[in-house]
């Protein structure tokens, strides 16, 4: 699979790089970034992937986050794709920024004409991955994952569907419910149809009601003065009963102050880092 560099800037000792590839699940070019510590230079590395939120590309996270220097620290890769397909000429992507175009929720769409292109759990799961550990000195044995918002809810469902992937998981701000939260009904009506049986397989909190698998050790950093918090798109409380249920252990920080910005991302991520190369550099 041929990449074509985009950028590369020195950063931390490291190298922050975009690069763009033909996608076989999305049917599109697609860009993503990779942040390159130093230690890459002499040796393999573990993989952190990272998941933006709705009307992102694969740049918020690599200029607003703040996360090159502890990765740099700690030896840690990290990958940040874009968060949909791009200029797929489907009819209607472009119409809103919470469905389609920077929305793409990290499910396989089912439906027409989304189906097709829109596949970003497989991209990410799947095709990403076999491309990071072909071309990049990474090591395949060990990844983790984390996002924000849309993002953060990719993040634990990808952990949660596949025990024993990702060495650990984080997020911040998720949407931990979709299923009964209106982003989640939208676009998952949109994806998936009207058969919400098969919503219930990309839902954070219905897939840690029945997993089974290696211990998971779930961080969630939540702005306290997130709007979206309290326009109940984001539903912790109902992902936390359902991990306590499953003595999955949680640890949930309620951000006194923060609201859902990057703002709040740069002041926590090198938390996030940390408790990821707990787990990776074991």
């Amino acid at each position: 699979m041929a990449l074509t560099q985009v950028s590369s800037n020195k950063c931390s000792d490291g190298y922050q790089k975009v690069f763009e590839h033909d996608s076989s699940e999305l049917k599109c070019k697609m860009k993503f970034a990779i942040y390159l510590p130093p230690k890459a230079e002499s040796s393999k590395c573990p993989v952190l992937y990272w998941l933006s939120g709705l009307t992102c590309t694969e740049q918020n996270f690599i200029t607003k986050a703040g996360s090159q220097q502890a990765a740099s620290e700690h030896g840690i890769i990290i990958v940040a794709p874009d968060t949909s397909p791009r200029g797929c000429n489907i009819e209607g992507e472009e119409e809103s920024w919470d469905f389609g175009t920077g929305a793409g929720f990290y499910v396989n769409a089912t439906q027409e004409p989304w189906k097709t292109n829109y596949r970003m759990y497989s991209y990410v799961t799947e095709e990403l991955p076999r491309l990071i550990n072909s071309n990049f000195p990474a090591d395949p044995e060990k990844m983790s994952i984390s996002g924000h918002s849309m993002g953060g809810h990719g993040a634990l469902i990808c952990a949660l569907k596949n025990p024993g992937k990702y060495k650990s998981v984080s997020a911040f701000a998720p949407i931990c419910n979709p299923i009964q939260c209106a982003w989640g009904q939208k676009a998952f009506s949109g994806y998936l149809g009207s058969d919400k049986s098969t919503w219930e397989l990309y839902d954070a909190t219905v897939l840690a009601e029945s997993y089974s698998g290696p211990e998971l050790d779930i961080l969630i950093d939540q702005g306290r003065d997130d709007q979206f918090l309290s326009s109940s798109q984001l539903l912790p409380d109902n992902l936390i009963a359902a991990c306590s249920k499953k003595k999955i252990p949680v640890v949930f920080r309620l951000q006194q102050g923060y609201d859902h910005s990057y703002y709040f991302i740069f002041s926590f991520i090198n938390d996030h880092i940390k408790h990821h190369a707990k787990y990776l550099n074991a």
